[in-house]
């Protein structure tokens, strides 16, 4: 009996860091959020590397570093987490801590849209279709077919952000 208990603590403490972290992410108390989502972040917890990522990438609590808040949101995004796909996709859009690339930002931010719904779906979407504004109908096409060739993987705490050029990624030369 004692074990059943013990191993149901650790679920039950997980979800109570994630709750205070968010909590304190929501109330702006970023210090402190910060704490609460880091061991979780390292755990792979999709949530909270999302999280994480907006305080590097905003200065919040954190050092602002572009860098890192790309990386929290490529391991959150790898595994599915909205809030962690658009906010690549922004990062992508605007070149902070990644290249510039308006193919990744838009099939990340496609993601995003497709894997959310009601007022945050249709925030994605509008954020989507201002990238879209920016690109050729085959850069569109592109960017689409990443998306629809886009599988979930497993939390992998080495990933990182991709980084090399546009150039080098599609095309050979």
């Amino acid at each position: 009996m004692i074990v059943l208990i013990g191993t149901g603590a650790a679920p039950i403490a997980h979800a109570d860091a994630l709750a205070r972290g968010t909590a304190a992410y929501s109330r702006g108390d970023y210090v402190l959020a910060a704490q609460q989502l880091s061991p979780l972040a390292q755990q792979g917890n999709a949530k909270a590397l999302g999280l994480l990522g907006y305080l590097y990438e905003h200065g919040f609590g954190e050092p602002q570093d572009y860098d890192a808040a790309a990386d929290f949101y490529t391991r959150g995004a790898v595994q599915g987490n909205p809030f962690a796909q658009a906010m690549l996709g922004l990062m992508y859009d605007k070149g902070h801590g990644v290249p510039l690339d308006f193919i990744l930002a838009y099939k990340w931010l496609n993601l995003a849209a497709a894997r959310t719904q009601g007022h945050e779906q249709e925030a994605f979407a509008r954020l989507r279709d201002a990238v879209a504004s920016k690109m050729s109908k085959d850069e569109v096409a592109e960017g689409q077919r990443l998306a629809l060739d886009w599988i979930a993987i497993s939390f992998d705490p080495k990933l990182k952000a991709e980084r090399s050029s546009w150039k080098s990624r599609h095309h050979s030369e």
